[in-house]
């Protein structure tokens, strides 16, 4: 395919910044022509995915709308009903749909998201604190120029810091980056693993439209998109989610079962997610965490499931292995193209060292985002059937041990093991929840020339 025209999409969609810093402010209109006003002062400061030929910029701004925000903005009706139907309706009302219940219900959420007054995000990133609130102060003063949105919240986000030097880990305390896709016509720096499996073993971009609206996906198709088509063209959709850490109940659990376990606590902790803490994958290394495996872009995602299909490396339930489960339901991986995601976001709350008491109440987490061309087929797919439901992996009702929404004590997590005594089986009883849902909600991620259009009262669906 030629290459995408890189200056009319949002750079938030083509690259991870890779940027230790981010404030995501939300924003409300309350009238249509100064939000569409806004809308098109903030057209000159969004970052686009050209190049960085001079070097990276200090910060960068991205926007994005909720369907009620797209509303708020007097999209005509056409256009507002041609959307799918689950971005219409939004994340709180899919909550049954997505397992978000109980502790994680709407109703336990965080008050910005209990009202669905949330009708834009605006996400910047920077590589200082001093960049950001530059840019944030910046953003606040064109809101106050145009007077085109009510600042509801913001929420600060940053890398966590590990002797000085910020790091690609999470409070639980392990590497966390390693598995965005690859696809057609995006440039970046591509290791194998990342893309799809292909007959011969090696690894190829997913098609385009895994990703942007207006191209065509694994299936030839053209994902379901909203009229008309430029408003559409070079889009995706946002899922934003705040998922709250138990970081004590976390460690707790694991020094309490790792006593029981002859594999020790290290290798424990790395049976849960399918790596051991500082990235290494189990399924290559199942013994021992491998700096050279890590730190060599050519192995660290380039590995396969069907030759461990019973999970004595790298257990059926491990957090990896579900959410990207590559080759293991057979079919050289094709099931599994369609569900994939790219994910965006950082850890929010301060960081704990091991050795330093930490507290469930303590406001901590990742924020999880995550963009794809379908929510339906991708985000709430894995969501529903690989995180909250385990039959795929052919493990019944077990839940995902990390991410799953488990009714008090109910859940388990099997580590298959096999006979040697070092890899002995292993069963986690009396789940508790590990992560928590605070909120959040699906966002349209438009073009730029999709941005001009809102901002000038153009989107005409005839």
């Amino acid at each position: 395919m030629s290459k995408l025209n890189e200056t009319d999409i949002q750079g938030f969609v083509l690259r991870g910044y890779n940027m230790p810093f981010a404030r995501y402010l939300f924003l409300h209109f309350d009238d249509a022509a100064r939000a569409a006003a806004l809308v098109h002062r903030l057209m000159r400061e969004v970052t686009t995915g050209q190049r960085w030929d001079t070097g990276k910029p200090q910060n960068t701004v991205n926007i994005a709308f909720t369907h009620r925000g797209l509303a708020a903005l007097n999209l005509p009706d056409a256009t507002l009903l041609s959307f799918p139907v689950e971005f219409q309706q939004g994340m709180k009302k899919r909550a049954e749909i997505l397992g978000d219940t109980g502790r994680n219900a709407p109703d336990q959420w965080d008050e910005l998201w209990r009202e669905g007054q949330v009708h834009a995000w605006l996400g910047v990133n920077a590589s200082t604190p001093e960049a950001l609130n530059a840019r944030c102060a910046d953003m606040v003063a064109i809101m106050r120029e145009t007077n085109g949105a009510i600042l509801l919240a913001a929420q600060d986000a940053a890398a966590l810091v590990v002797n000085g030097v910020p790091t690609t880990k999470e409070h639980f305390g392990y590497t966390d980056g390693f598995g965005n896709p690859d696809y057609l016509g995006v440039e970046r720096s591509s290791q194998p693993g990342q893309g799809k499996l292909m007959p011969d073993g090696t690894w190829a971009p997913l098609a385009t439209g895994e990703l942007l609206l207006g191209y065509a996906d694994e299936a030839g198709e053209l994902p379901v998109a909203p009229v008309p088509h430029i408003l559409a063209s070079n889009g995706t959709f946002m899922v934003y989610r705040k998922l709250h850490q138990n970081l004590a109940t976390f460690r707790t659990y694991l020094d309490e079962h790792a006593l029981l376990y002859t594999g020790g606590k290290e290798k424990l902790a790395s049976k849960f997610i399918g790596r051991w803490r500082d990235g290494t994958p189990v399924e290559l290394s199942p013994d021992d965490q491998d700096p050279s495996i890590t730190q060599d872009p050519n192995r660290s995602t380039n590995f396969t499931y069907s030759a461990d299909p019973e999970g004595t490396r790298c257990p059926v339930g491990a957090h990896v292995r579900r959410v990207n489960p590559r080759d293991a339901f057979g079919f050289d991986g094709k099931l599994i193209n369609r569900r994939r995601i790219t994910r965006r976001g950082l850890p929010y709350g301060p960081s704990v060292s091991e050795d330093e008491p930490a507290s469930d109440a303590d406001d901590r987490g990742v924020i999880f985002i995550a963009l794809n061309a379908n929510i339906s087929r991708q985000f709430e797919f894995v969501q529903q059937q690989w995180i909250n439901y385990g039959n795929d992996a052919r493990l019944g009702n077990e839940k995902d041990m990390l991410l799953g929404n488990h009714a008090t004590g109910q859940g388990r997590f099997v580590v298959q093991g096999d006979t040697t005594p070092t890899n002995p089986p292993f069963i986690c009883g009396n789940l508790p929840n590990f992560v928590e849902l605070r909120g959040g909600d699906y966002f349209f991620l438009p073009s730029i020339t999709a941005l001009g259009m809102i901002g000038m009262g153009l989107v005409d669906p005839r």
